[in-house]
């Protein structure tokens, strides 16, 4: 009997965690010539979830790419996880994906074809649930597999939600719980029960195509999914394009069931620049909150009312996890994110 290999032993990094970090980027793309274009309506200068260009008066395509690393073992789940988690920039943006194109990094030899194969199916599987149209695609030669989508959709031009636009008064609302980076983590050291990598799994294949719908329906004032720079990374980059603070409640963060005994020994982390921890902040709890997601949730500045009803009609259609974890406040000094 063929034993079937360990994908994530092809990863030198689980899911996203090996994404740039935000100060490193930052100097990368500043020192990039840029050409003005009236009609670039988000581009580079703030961090947002993908790029838009209008092409009408009331239309505009959204543009995004995301490939990474297999976070699983099992090769068509990688493939769901990764074109989940591409669709996610559009869903964050408000705008309805379109067309995918796939990108493939995969070794020359040491794999089955029958893996990349399963990976693309699980892919088109998402894509078709998502109503979203496989165009094409490319692939290189790679010691290390990796696996992801270059993903276009559309929008209204005056309807982009971005992640500058939260304003004291919103509350903050997170869709998905967190902790799929330790997961991800403890299946590579093989440490990982059945239950809590189905409950990882779930999380990471569902699309936020329904958050998003919420989040626009009730006027969402700004939006980011949470990845790789973890709830707090994002939560960051939304306070500073924002140009306000945000307080984070830790006890109202939803978690993955199980996933904080995984981070009981877990080191303190120290809080990136403009980030403060309270003293209930524990060092487990430090390392969930900076924990790099894969596929994760979207985090939503939006008034009261739209708060209560985007978690309550989550939770009527089955996602019950999604929770207001704190509140937008007005800038203070150099303070981004305030976590108690």
């Amino acid at each position: 009997m063929n034993t079937p290999p360990r994908l994530t032993r092809w990863a030198r990094c689980g899911g996203c965690a090996g994404k740039l970090d935000a100060g490193r980027l930052d100097a990368l793309l500043r020192g990039l010539p840029s050409r003005p274009d009236p009609d670039l309506i988000v581009g580079t200068e703030t961090g947002d979830d993908a790029g838009v260009y209008r092409i009408g008066a009331d239309l505009a395509v959204v543009n995004t790419a995301d490939f990474m690393p297999p976070p699983v073992d099992d090769p068509r789940t990688f493939g769901r996880i990764a074109a989940a988690n591409a669709l996610s920039d559009v869903y964050a943006m408000g705008g309805r994906p379109i067309t995918a194109m796939n990108l493939v990094g995969f070794p020359r030899s040491g794999l089955a074809d029958e893996v990349l194969h399963a990976i693309l199916r699980g892919a088109l599987e998402v894509l078709d649930s998502a109503g979203v149209a496989l165009v094409g695609g490319h692939s290189v030669y790679d010691e290390e597999v990796k696996y992801g989508l270059a993903v276009t959709g559309l929008i209204h031009p005056e309807r982009v939600v971005r992640n500058g636009g939260a304003r004291p008064g919103d509350r903050l609302v997170l869709t998905k719980p967190i902790g799929t980076g330790v997961v991800v983590d403890a299946i590579r050291r093989e440490c990982a029960d059945e239950a809590l990598i189905q409950a990882a799994v779930g999380s990471m294949t569902r699309l936020n195509r329904e958050a998003a719908e919420l989040m626009i329906a009730q006027d969402a004032r700004a939006c980011t999914d949470v990845t790789g720079f973890g709830l707090i990374g994002h939560a960051r980059e939304m306070a500073f394009a924002s140009r306000c603070r945000l307080r984070i409640d830790h006890r109202t963060v939803p978690l993955l069931p199980g996933v904080a005994a995984l981070c009981a020994d877990a080191p303190v982390v120290r809080p990136p620049g403009g980030v403060a921890f309270g003293a209930a902040v524990t060092a487990p709890w430090r390392r969930l909150l900076t924990d790099p997601q894969t596929s994760g949730g979207l985090l939503i500045a939006v008034n009261e009312h739209g708060a209560r009803a985007i978690v309550e009609e989550l939770a009527a259609r089955g996602q019950a996890q999604a929770a207001v974890i704190g509140e937008v406040l007005p800038a203070h000094g150099d303070s981004l994110v305030e976590v108690v």
